[in-house]
């Protein structure tokens, strides 16, 4: 939590810096109007990149297939809208390279891998992603000193897989057996 604040704080601090080290080289007003001109040329590029993404996602969707790379990068063109929005010239460079999509790409690919599939598997269990648990309850015998269920385990090879089942804590044969007892019989 404190590094994600302190890495809000860390950015403008630097973006100034650099502001005050650019413009006592090349003077405030060309300053300026470079970060003016940064922005506007930004905030074009985020413009004309999102309305592809938006014709993307709604070609993805007519055929039927889930937009889930281009819904990574409508977000990834807010956050480059919302930088080049900034006035800095740090961030407006952070920005510029989320719009293009040589750049956009790998960090599309990071965002997904590190940030989005964790987070989608946390909050479903496994079930996202295809993780989850076959054969009983993950670590079950983990007090008794027994291997628990769970991935790379016993049971781990999933269904159709050609596993001999043999999952630890299944039941024998004999655990299936059922009495039934009729009624009528205990009636008369």
């Amino acid at each position: 939590m404190y590094r994600y604040i302190a890495a809000l704080l860390l950015v403008p601090l630097l973006d100034s810096l650099f502001l005050v080290f650019v413009a006592t080289q090349i003077g405030a007003p060309l300053t300026i109007l470079i970060v003016v001109l940064t922005a506007l040329l930004g905030m074009l590029l985020v413009r004309a990149e999102g309305r592809h993404t938006l014709r993307t996602i709604q070609q993805k969707f007519a055929q039927g297939e889930l937009p889930t790379n281009e819904l990574l990068d409508g977000g990834l063109l807010l956050i480059a809208g919302a930088l080049t929005l900034t006035p800095g010239l740090v961030t407006d460079a952070l920005g510029i390279l989320l719009v293009f999509p040589l750049t956009r790409i790998p960090i599309r690919a990071v965002v997904r891998d590190y940030v989005v599939v964790p987070y989608v598997d946390r909050k479903t269990g496994g079930f996202a992603t295809g993780t989850v648990y076959v054969g009983g309850f993950p670590f079950e015998n983990e007090e008794s000193g027994a291997a628990g269920v769970g991935p790379g385990g016993p049971g781990s090879e999933g269904f159709g897989s050609g596993g001999d089942g043999d999952v630890a804590g299944d039941l024998d044969e004999d655990a299936y057996d059922v009495e039934w007892v009729d009624e009528d019989d205990d009636e008369e």
